[in-house]
């Protein structure tokens, strides 16, 4: 008797627990965000996580009236990781979205797992202008690199550089920003003197330098992706480059805030363009920057900004569409308007591109400490690569 009240017991708390815990999966959203957590490109995952982390903390994990469950995995920068987490993300965990996407081959590798599954999918980090035409249920909040390199190509030649080098990184960011850097300079009657790359794996900077020195431009015009700023800058030193009155300009991955305190006063005067800066002077800025240092211990950088801002892209879409994912949380990403720790954004309705300011920016010693400062900026500016 005892075994069959045991048997009828566990029965019935099987039975009870089934439907609890299916209500528990459909009061439950969740989000996969694939990054380069460790690699090359490890800095990019450790800044979004920590941004995700923050806005959680400061909004809570209810959106569309149900829990949001981020889960994180550590693709190593590898293409064929993505492919495979995200497929795992949206057959077994049901993901509502996927996030993160730390380099562009990263984020191109998945689009085909969006489309054919409806799951909208956001950009945080990788800015190639092509990857939003890779799938309708693409979209971004971290930039493009036509939009700084655009912006730099203005204002170069406005302040005396006429001839240049430019050195990129062999992919696709790195192309876009050649290309429309380039044709910007050169519409404003400057020159090109030479286009140096360098790989994407383990680059070894000396031997372009050295190429850059002979060409004796007046300044050097950089794009490299986050995390490799800090070497450039140290060989930069050490090849006299900023003894021999070469300029240094480029988009803001070279004075990474993330690696800027590490660069020491070669960085000092560098000018660059880009959307984001932890001296940005916003109230709202400025609590993103302390409450994120308190959290994580070191500084935010661009990267971090398009993790914040696209969790809160995301809560937002699930706000409108009452949970629901596929074609209905797609339709509530495009459109949105917010204010950002970076400025005003917009995600476009119909490219599904970021629309934002870029700034003009120097390196300066703060309080001991270097900051990238604003001094001017271009407003709502929309993706070059996407405009006809």
């Amino acid at each position: 008797m005892t075994r069959r009240r045991h048997l009828i017991a566990l029965a019935c708390a099987t039975a009870l627990a089934a439907p609890l815990s299916a209500q528990a999966q459909a009061d439950t959203v969740k989000i996969g965000v694939i990054l380069p957590m460790t690699g090359q490109s490890a800095s990019t995952g450790k800044q979004i996580a920590a941004a995700i982390a923050l806005f959680q903390a400061q909004n809570g994990k209810k959106a569309g009236g149900k829990t949001v469950e981020v889960l994180i995995k550590d693709d190593a920068g590898v293409a064929d990781n993505t492919r495979r987490l995200a497929q795992e993300l949206v057959v077994n965990d049901k993901v509502v979205a996927l996030a993160g996407f730390g380099l562009t081959p990263l984020a191109l590798a998945t689009a085909p797992i969006a489309t054919q599954s409806k799951t909208p999918m956001v950009v945080m980090a990788a800015a190639t202008s092509a990857i939003t035409e890779a799938s309708p249920y693409i979209t971004r909040t971290s930039f493009t690199l036509p939009q700084a390199a655009v912006a730099m190509g203005d204002w170069a030649p406005k302040n005396g550089i006429k001839k240049v080098v430019t050195l990129v990184t062999d992919y696709g960011p790195g192309n876009d920003a050649e290309r429309y850097f380039a044709d910007r300079i050169l519409l404003n009657s400057g020159q090109v003197l030479e286009k140096l790359r360098t790989p994407l794996r383990s680059p070894d900077f000396a031997p372009v330098l050295q190429k850059v020195r002979d060409a004796k431009p007046d300044a050097l015009f950089v794009f490299l992706p986050s995390g490799q700023g800090a070497q450039f800058m140290k060989q930069f030193g050490e090849r006299g480059l900023d003894k021999a009155g070469i300029k240094l300009i480029g988009t803001g991955d070279i004075t990474d805030d993330d690696q800027l305190n590490d660069m020491g006063d070669v960085a000092l005067g560098v000018v660059t363009t880009q959307h984001y800066s932890a001296a940005h002077p916003s109230a709202m800025n400025k609590k993103f920057v302390a409450d994120f240092q308190a959290m994580h211990k070191f500084r935010p950088n661009f990267m971090a900004v398009g993790g914040w801002d696209g969790m809160r892209l995301l809560y937002n879409g699930l706000n409108a569409s009452k949970g629901a994912g596929n074609d209905a949380l797609m339709a509530a990403l495009k459109g949105q308007v917010f204010e950002s720790p970076r400025g005003q954004i917009l995600i476009d309705a119909q490219t599904r591109e970021i629309v934002q300011d870029i700034y003009t920016r120097r390196v300066e010693k703060k309080d001991g400490q270097l900051w990238n400062i604003e001094f001017d900026v271009q407003k709502s500016v929309k993706d070059p690569g996407k405009q006809k």
